[in-house]
Formats: structure tokens, sequence, C-alpha cells
């Protein structure tokens, strides 16, 4: 046959089908998502990471054509809830709620942690930036941190403070600040941050170191009273209260943080998807109101600057821990 035949049969019928067929492959990749999407989150109600993702699984709702179904998976530190995600590789309708202490402190503190912080997921957004916050209850006399190290100083071991867990960044920032001032604080673990604040109003535990936007509507109420924010410039939500790094202990400065993170596998179609949509979410004024209403600052960094963030976090939690000799408790 000539070389400058022209297509056979064969070849025509073979390329219609193709024509006919890339419609419906066009059509079952833009699907997803195809059920509802169930949201993990790795600490109990109340929190921090639960306020941020009810906010956001009520947005994406009305946006994605599915409901979101948010489910509570507390337990070891935020980790319980990472592993169930991290064995879902390749699951389109699973994600939750990453966060310091389950991908920044947790696979660097524990001996035994069953994921891997990076490879075993597929981060796609920072969500947002906060404080932590440093608050007494009414028990408590002191009217500044420099008074309240002073009463721990003054009978060591005795003044404990509360946090949502071991593990957690308020644990260690609790522990970063005692060896900071030279003070011995008894750490209080608590299955969540509900019941430490309630123990802190209560009187049962004199101070408890806390989430901004857990925390928040009890420090507005004056049920608690917050003495130190941990960020390295006031937060415009406690715009009086001084940081620890004004109070003399820059070393105690750290940031805590929430992103969103798929299971590892996925698409790139629907990571693409997702990182376009909690953009979206980031630049909204309705998002960026509500979280602003509890402290909290939307994230500006994407797939591949968030999970550079989740190494350089390791990273630097992983010295904190080795240098201060810091075990959980």
């Amino acid at each position: 046959m000539p070389d400058n035949a022209g297509p056979t049969r064969r070849q025509i019928l073979g390329g219609l089908a193709t024509a006919l067929a890339a419609p419906g492959l066009a059509r079952a990749q833009s699907a997803w998502p195809e059920r509802p999407i169930r949201w993990i989150v790795n600490f109990p109600p109340g929190g921090a990471a639960d306020i941020l993702s009810r906010i956001l699984a009520e947005w994406f709702g009305t946006r994605l054509g599915q409901p979101i179904v948010v489910e509570n998976r507390p337990g070891a530190g935020g980790m319980l809830g990472s592993d169930l995600l991290a064995k879902a590789r390749g699951d389109q309708h699973l994600v939750m709620i990453s966060n310091a202490a389950s991908h920044g402190i947790g696979p660097v503190l524990y001996a035994n942690v069953p994921y891997d912080a990076v490879a075993d997921f597929t981060h796609i957004h920072l969500v947002g930036t906060f404080p932590s916050v440093l608050a007494v209850g009414p028990g408590v006399t002191a009217p500044d941190l420099a008074a309240f190290l002073a009463q721990a100083r003054a009978k060591p071991g005795e003044m404990t403070y509360g946090s949502g867990g071991n593990g957690t960044m308020n644990h260690l920032i609790g522990q970063l600040l005692a060896r900071a001032a030279g003070v011995e604080l008894t750490h209080v673990p608590y299955r969540g941050s509900a019941p430490a604040m309630t123990d802190v109003m209560g009187g049962q535990i004199p101070a408890l170191m806390e989430s901004l936007p857990t925390a928040l509507p009890n420090l507005r109420a004056g049920r608690m009273r917050p003495i130190a924010t941990s960020e390295p410039e006031r937060s415009p939500a406690l715009p009086d209260v001084p940081t620890f790094a004004e109070a003399g202990f820059p070393a105690v400065a750290s940031t805590n943080w929430f992103g969103f993170s798929a299971a590892a596998g996925i698409p790139p179609a629907v990571k693409a998807r997702w990182e376009e949509e909690m953009g979206k979410a980031m630049a909204s004024p309705e998002i960026a109101e509500k979280f602003g209403r509890i402290g909290v600052r939307p994230g500006t960094l994407g797939a591949e600057a968030y999970t550079a963030m989740i190494r350089s976090e390791l990273d630097k939690w992983r010295e904190v821990i080795r240098a201060g000799g810091i075990k959980v408790d």
C-alpha cells in the first residue's frame, strides 16, 4: 500500500469510538464528589479543630454538591484520627483537619507513630494560624505572668496547668515556658479542651494552656483570665494581653496551626480541585469574618508550601524535644 494511503476502516472506527467515549470519560472524571465526604476531626467536639472544621464543612457542602459529614475521632494527641486517613490511601471522599499536634509534634515526640506525617497524606492547604493563651481561673490572684511564675517558683510542682492532651502544641508550650522561666509547672492532660476549661473555671486546677479559638468565649465572658499569648505579636482578639516574648521569654514564641489534608494517592484532579476550592475559601470575606471572630488568621499556603511547612515543623519540634529532654507524662 502506498505511504500516503488514507486511514483504514478499522482506524476510522477506532477513532470514532474514542471520540464517542471521551465525553463519558470526562463526565466520569468530573463526577467527583459522587457521595458525601467524611471530614475527620482528630480532637473532641468544642475545640479549635472542631470549630474550624464545621465552619468549612458548611462552606464546602454548598459548593461541592455533596454534604460534608464531620466525624470526631479523638485520641492520642490527634494521632488516632490521623491514622484513619493514613490507612485510607486513594479514598477520594475522606479528608481531615491536620494540625500541629498530629503532624508537627506527635510524630517526633512518640516512639511508635503508625504513619508518616508527610508521605501518608496529600496535604492540600494551610487553614489557619493563631496563638495559644495561658489562662487562669477565678481563684488565681496573680495579676500577670511574672506574678504567676513567682507563685509557681515559691511552691515547686504545685502549680499545675491543663491542656487538651499529651503531645499537643499547648502541652509543649507549657513545657517551654517552664524551662525558659526556670520553674516547675505540672502538666495535667485532659481528654479534650472542654473538660480542661471546666476544671479551670471550677477551680480544680489553677491554669491551662489553650488554643485561642477554643478559649475565647470563656475569656470574653470573664470565666477565665488571660495572662499571656504565645505568638511573637499580640493577637487582635486580645490586644491588651502581652505575649510571652514581651514578658522576656522569646523562646516560648510559637504559632498554632491547622491545615487541610486528604488521603495519599488521590487523583491529581481531585487534589487540584480541593486546592482551588480551599484557596477560594481562604480568600473569602465570609470565612475571614468567621475566623476573625475566634482569633484565627486564614491560611495562605497551598499544597506545595503547606507540605514544606509540615516538614519544617517536624524538624523544629524534633530539635526542641531533643534539646529540652521533653517526654510525655
